[in-house]
């Protein structure tokens, strides 16, 4: 920080106070019409949800700005992060914005000099849980002026929970969206010498920004993410207005940063879109996921995933590439979220029951030894019991090794939050604890199978439970449990099943005899 900087950065503490004294007497509307007038542009979901056939640019030149270089020496950032894998690799993101930015990694939130709170909108219970943790930070705030604290992800995309954090969360400093992550070192200027609160959330998708720097978890798996947004437009679902429209990274690219991981020595890489297997629609030549996928196949890395697929975008070219194995693993997570026609018809999911079904019966043709998961959603507005029992018969018959199953929730702006719902939530809640159980029986039955078997586990680390304890996961992403060296974390190794349990597995180390796995 130069001299200029030190000065206007003394000028903005004297302020600060001022200002929170200023902002606690004040009313919500006064707050909103006359302190951030010039700074707050809400977002606004009717545009979020119009699709501009404008072509997606995409820029290689990102660069940190010169007069932020170092801005964040002796300094420390912490993000925390909720939802789904695209929120966890946005924030590896913006932790190697604020890397490279100078900043190092806190442990805990009494040590930052800047938090992040990458947020997730899909529940609202993910959504209460944000609020919780902002009105946990305020005692901070109060002691520490200078504290940054920004709310980012998923929920600032959203205006209720904007004006919700304008009214009742002055202290906030900053807030952003999805589609300008890659704006983060300029915001935190901003918001470092601004009097008030920065708020950017643009409604219309940005482009694809290559080049980011990333500071990724480990160095044993990696997210790869392929694909920005989604165009389906579910009933219930606030994705596509969050995210933004569909938009294709081009095949060149994710190829490189697949084989630079690889030569990194990355065991698994995931690759990552909100409808990943609509991957390539927006091309403007013919290509997709099953073409991207027998790309990579032939890279040497040893694991290939994908999450998370849309049925109506699972087509026949991609069955046809993971069925030749190698890297990619059998393992798929195709959410279903209903098993009556009836209600897939009202979530506007576009495809039926039997179509599912058909799906599932082309999946196992190819790969007979595929392992399926699935989310499933409870209580959808005025769903009967007999529509829920269709599910539940769906759950047996496709024969689901786990699910994600949730009670639904209503998110405002989407179609399904303005229906009258009729489903007292005693019925919800026993519906989805009838749910559970079947779930966990077939978890449980899937695991007993593997009991005696030897199978490859890619270690990962110490087991949550027991340090003397290494656990990782099988090709399948069954969770196994063994002791053996911490060598071995990192490696793929052999381990034969001793006993199942409901939702993970304990092993012995299989010892090879040359001493290599």
């Amino acid at each position: 920080m130069n001299e200029k900087q030190r000065k206007e950065s003394s000028q903005i503490k004297q302020d600060t106070h001022a200002n929170l004294d200023r902002l606690k007497k004040m009313d919500s509307d006064e707050l909103i019409g006359k302190y951030f007038q010039s700074t707050y542009q809400p977002p606004n979901l009717k545009k979020a949800k119009k699709r501009l056939k404008k072509d997606v640019d995409i820029h290689y030149d990102f660069s940190i700005p010169e007069d932020m270089k170092g801005i964040g020496k002796d300094k420390k950032f912490l993000i925390r992060t909720y939802g789904c894998q695209m929120n966890e690799h946005d924030t590896e993101v913006m932790a190697g914005l604020l890397t490279d930015l100078g900043y190092q990694p806190a442990e805990d939130t009494s040590e930052a000099d800047v938090i992040l709170l990458n947020t997730c909108a899909i529940r609202e219970n993910a959504e209460n849980k944000v609020f919780g943790e902002i009105g946990h930070l305020k005692p901070l705030k109060m002691e520490n002026p200078d504290l940054i604290i920004g709310v980012c992800g998923c929920m600032s995309q959203e205006e209720s929970v904007v004006n919700r954090i304008l009214k009742k969360h002055p202290f906030v400093d900053m807030i952003f969206g999805t589609h300008n992550i890659h704006r983060l070192p300029s915001l935190l200027k901003e918001a470092m010498f601004s009097k008030a609160m920065v708020v950017e959330v643009w409604s219309k998708e940005g482009d694809i920004i290559e080049n980011l720097p990333k500071v990724r978890k480990g160095n044993i798996k990696a997210w790869v993410n392929i694909m920005y947004g989604c165009d389906k437009f579910c009933t219930y679902c606030i994705v596509p207005y969050t995210r933004g429209k569909e938009r294709s990274r081009l095949p060149e690219d994710i190829i490189q940063e697949v084989r630079q991981l690889a030569a990194q020595g990355y065991q698994e890489v995931t690759l990552l879109g909100q409808n990943v297997n609509a991957y390539g629609k927006d091309l403007e030549f013919e290509y997709g996921l099953g073409d991207l996928m027998e790309e990579i196949r032939k890279i040497d890395i040893p694991r290939v995933r994908f999450t998370t697929s849309h049925p109506r975008d699972f087509d026949d070219r991609l069955i046809e590439v993971l069925a030749k194995g190698g890297n990619l693993l059998d393992h798929i997570h195709l959410p279903v979220q209903s098993g009556s026609s009836d209600v897939l018809r009202i979530m506007a999911r576009r495809y039926t029951r039997e179509d599912y079904l058909e799906l599932v019966r082309k999946i196992r043709e190819a790969m007979p030894n595929a392992t399926l998961t699935t989310d499933i959603i409870v209580g959808f507005p005025n769903e009967t019991d007999e529509q829920f029992e269709e599910t539940m018969t769906l759950m047996k018959e496709v024969g689901f090794e786990a699910a994600y199953t949730f009670i639904y929730s209503p998110r405002e702006g989407t179609p399904a939050a303005r229906w009258e719902d009729n489903i007292p939530m005693e019925v919800k809640k026993e519906r989805l604890q009838r749910l559970n159980a079947l779930v966990n029986e077939q978890s449980k039955s899937a695991m007993e199978k593997y009991e005696g078997q030897v199978v490859k586990v890619l270690v990962e680390g110490e087991s949550k439970k027991d340090p003397e304890v290494l656990s990782g996961y099988t090709e399948r992403n069954k969770l196994v449990n063994f002791k053996a060296s911490k060598s071995l974390i990192g490696k793929i190794v052999p381990v034969k099943i001793t006993k199942a349990k409901t939702w993970s597995l304990d092993g012995e180390l299989v010892e090879m005899t040359s001493g290599v796995y």
